[in-house]
């Protein structure tokens, strides 16, 4: 029985690859379990195996072979993380800077992580027929929540809770890049001139272009939505990459 870290997820998924970026950072070695978010299957998180580890039927997920220790949601898992092997650089140990952190990782739920409901989602995952008003609305939180970075947050600082990466960008980023032009193109950022500023300072932090060579093989979707045969290939190709990086 492997006594690395179990990830649970996909390449694909949005808070996986912020989880995935951590770990390839600081080169910790894991194994990557496949699993399919919504599925039944044995591989799936509605399966009951899945479902008695983690109720909430969710990815990614963590799990420690060598204590039984079950974790859900990505940011718990990386706050987890980051506390255990004092990864303060990325979630400081000062109270007030880590307070700041924590402070974006709750906005961030029902704001910049909006991009995949009113833009990826639509595109990949067509089968789920999304209401337009629900798109519409995900639009203009997303939006917002553009605006206030950029007027904001990045105003003010390099990254966005300061001079140094933290757990925040790496959540932010995995939203806000996935649809870069050289990705999905199904965003236009030059008029956000600190947001596009950020965008390039957060491609040269280590491990970026690993956690997401998924979508590099995805492609550009703006003007069709992937074939489901693509969306496994690439899903396949990023897992491939992360088994290189750290069997």
């Amino acid at each position: 029985m492997s006594s690395l870290l179990k990830i649970y997820g996909v390449p694909m998924s949005q808070a996986c690859r912020s989880l995935i970026w951590l770990v390839l950072n600081k080169k910790m070695s894991f194994e990557l379990v496949l699993t399919m978010p919504g599925s039944k299957k044995e591989n799936g998180t509605r399966h009951p195996t899945y479902l008695e580890k983690f109720p909430n039927a969710t990815i990614p997920a963590l799990e420690d072979p060598n204590t039984g220790f079950l974790l859900s949601e990505s940011h718990a898992i990386m706050c987890y993380l980051c506390n255990k092997f004092e990864w303060f650089d990325f979630y400081p140990k000062d109270n007030e800077k880590r307070a700041k952190v924590d402070d974006f990782l709750h906005y961030h739920h029902r704001k910049v992580k909006e991009a995949s409901l009113a833009y990826f989602a639509p595109k990949v995952r067509t089968d789920l027929n999304l209401p337009e008003i629900l798109i519409g609305n995900a639009e203009k939180s997303f939006k917002d929540s553009l605006n206030a970075l950029d007027t904001n947050w990045l105003e003010k600082n390099r990254f966005i809770t300061g001079d140094q990466v933290t757990l925040a960008d790496l959540a932010a980023y995995v939203e806000i890049g996935q649809l870069r032009d050289c990705y999905t193109n199904l965003y236009d950022f030059s008029p956000l001139k600190n947001v596009e500023r950020w965008i390039e300072d957060m491609t040269n932090v280590e491990g970026h272009d690993d956690a997401h060579l998924v979508l590099k093989e995805l492609g550009d979707i703006s003007e069709n939505p992937p074939s489901m045969e693509n969306i496994a290939k690439a899903n396949i190709t990023g897992f491939k990459r992360i088994l290189e990086l750290t069997s």
